[in-house]
């Protein structure tokens, strides 16, 4: 009965400890350029707007990272002719997980004629680390929509290797209200042995996924043409496209995903460049 109670305490005093962090932001358009005219932060999560031509935001993490346990969400709504790029001021770091999952949601809204770019940095998992991320996109009809998600399982350079943990990773897309994407990543247990088969990722250890809307053939055929260090695979259907990356390391698919993303028509955040 001790032990049960101090098993129970030290959960108490673990979810206690756990970060909870919300940032939510609506842009709108004044007829004359795109401000923000909302904004919420919560817990570690902050936004910040660099000056330039063009509105940008990004997302800082003041906690570091994130832990098992920790709990963040992202509600972004773009309105009707506004314009938003927003990425994060560094690679997150996912650390290892005693218990619980991670979870990491991102609700994405644009109006009538708006255009948002989410193009957050690397996520990096380390060896044990334990994710659940949802990202759920909810569109009109005419919006412009780039969205790129990187994920880098240890630092090659570093010689960290992953060899377990747990990443569930699922996307839906709304446009008009209609239901035109669908996507789930489930990997758990020995991910390093199951990035390792060939219809997986082929021991590479950064993937990448990047959806553009609208697209067509011919934009597929743009990112097609191009020169990659690692493996990109392209395809459009149904009024978008969609790009699956594969890298031995994180540097590798930053060179990657900055070719891909101009060609499906997004610019690169300014901190990127910087």
């Amino acid at each position: 009965m001790a032990v049960g109670l101090a098993v129970d305490e030290q959960r108490k005093t673990f979810a206690a400890n756990r970060a909870v962090g919300r940032i939510t932001l609506t842009v709108e358009n004044d007829g004359r350029r795109s401000r923000r005219t909302g904004l919420y932060e919560d817990g570690p999560l902050r936004a910040r707007f660099p000056h330039g031509p063009s509105l940008e935001a990004v997302a800082v993490n003041t906690a570091g990272g994130v832990a098992g346990g920790d709990r963040f969400s992202f509600d972004i709504s773009v309105g009707t002719g506004a314009d938003l790029t927003l990425t994060t001021a560094a690679a997150e770091k996912v650390y290892r997980a005693l218990d619980d999952d991670a979870t990491i949601e991102v609700k994405l809204q644009l109006g009538a004629g708006a255009t948002l770019a989410w193009l957050p940095q690397e996520t990096i998992l380390f060896d044990g680390a334990r994710l659940r991320r949802r990202i759920e996109i909810d569109a009109a009809a005419d919006a412009r929509l780039v969205v790129a998600e990187a994920l880098v399982f240890g630092r090659t350079a570093m010689g960290e290797i992953v060899s377990r943990g747990r990443l569930v990773d699922r996307w839906r897309v709304r446009r008009a209200g209609e239901l035109v994407f669908a996507d789930a990543v489930l990997l758990d247990g020995a991910i390093g042995a199951q990035l390792g088969h060939a219809a997986v990722a082929a021991g590479a250890c950064a993937i990448g996924t990047v959806m553009a809307m609208p697209a067509d053939a011919a934009t597929a055929d743009r990112v097609r043409a191009l020169d990659f260090r690692g493996e990109v695979g392209v395809s459009a259907w149904n009024g978008f496209a969609l790009a699956r990356m594969v890298a031995r390391n994180g540097a590798d698919l930053r060179h990657d995903l900055a070719l891909v993303l101009p060609a499906l028509g997004s610019r690169l955040p300014r901190l990127w460049l910087s």
